[in-house]
């Protein structure tokens, strides 16, 4: 078990370090997000809906998801061969967290005008040639 210099060991710290870990990492949610809200899809529909990932990071991404157990995936024997993805019943446990974000991101403006405010501030007090604090 990894120790922080305090001592305590991360996810006793914060038990939902393991959780962050799996569902918020680099493009999870945004494939789970998309099988949730449209259901079963192809490759390809995954591709283009989340249109900025490459191909590798999604099959990267896909095959992690299955393991974790979050996405399933169904290999049809037929030609062309065609392999959907699905989200799982464990994956979908993830709705209302999911939701609960999506509620949430109507406090972004207020973030978005803390942030302006903290730049404001930062700015007026840096003096050339000396650091800010």
């Amino acid at each position: 078990m990894t120790r922080t210099t305090s001592g305590v060991a991360p996810v006793a710290a914060c038990p939902i370090t393991d959780v962050v870990d799996i569902v918020f990492s680099r493009w999870t949610t945004p494939i789970l997000w998309t099988l949730h809200e449209h259901g079963r899809q192809r490759f390809v529909e995954l591709e283009r809906r989340i249109a900025t990932i490459t191909p590798k990071v999604l099959t990267q991404r896909l095959r992690q998801l299955e393991r974790d157990g979050l996405v399933m995936r169904t290999y049809y024997f037929e030609v062309p061969p065609r392999v959907e993805y699905e989200i799982s019943e464990l994956g979908r446990s993830l709705g209302p967290l999911f939701a609960a974000l999506a509620n949430w991101s109507d406090h972004l403006p207020a973030v978005e005008r803390a942030r302006r405010g903290y730049d404001s501030a930062r700015s007026s007090r840096s003096v050339p040639g000396r650091p800010v604090r």
